[in-house]
């Protein structure tokens, strides 16, 4: 049962990344730009690593779904929901990338305003903590977490200096 929670978050996170393709392609044919390309990278690599880490330690100590693994199932599911959440807010302009469309309007949304950064926050973090405790990868989280906690603190640098540099208080781009 653990292995199959695993893949099937999994797969819920390609179709994610499918909308986000889309999202990405349609913002750059419209005069959108890409920031922060090299980190992005590293951030997918991580994502990645931790996921098949979790499955690989799922499957050598033939983890069963037990008390810890129900708390890290309610987490995966409050991670996904926050993920549809954050996606249904931002619309076409959501992507995994660090992207901004041309015109870019700042979305004022009261959990943009109370939570900063909610996809990393209520998404990413929740997301790979309960796959830890789903998966009893505890050498996962011990080598891997800090790692993609680095990449994730640059990325979260990378996206405030756009706020703060780029988008002006009226909420439009600066030319």
């Amino acid at each position: 049962m653990v292995l199959a929670i695993i893949l099937v978050t999994f797969l819920i996170r390609l179709i994610f990344l499918k909308r986000s393709i889309e999202n990405e392609k349609r913002i750059l044919s419209n005069g959108g730009k890409e920031f922060g390309v090299e980190n992005t990278k590293r951030l997918t690599l991580a994502h990645i690593v931790f996921y098949l880490s979790c499955l690989v330690e799922a499957m050598v100590h033939k983890t069963i779904f037990d008390g810890m693994g129900m708390v890290g199932l309610v987490l995966l599911i409050f991670s996904m929901l926050m993920l549809m959440l954050v996606i249904h807010l931002l619309g076409d302009i959501w992507t995994v990338k660090l992207m901004l469309v041309n015109n870019h309007k700042y979305v004022d949304h009261i959990l943009f305003r109370t939570v900063k950064h909610p996809n990393y926050f209520l998404n990413i973090l929740p997301e790979l903590i309960g796959l830890t405790l789903l998966s009893h990868a505890y050498v996962t989280f011990v080598l891997v977490f800090p790692v993609y906690a680095v990449i994730l603190y640059r990325r979260i640098a990378e996206e405030e200096k756009l706020l703060h540099e780029v988008i002006i208080p009226n909420g439009s781009i600066k030319r």
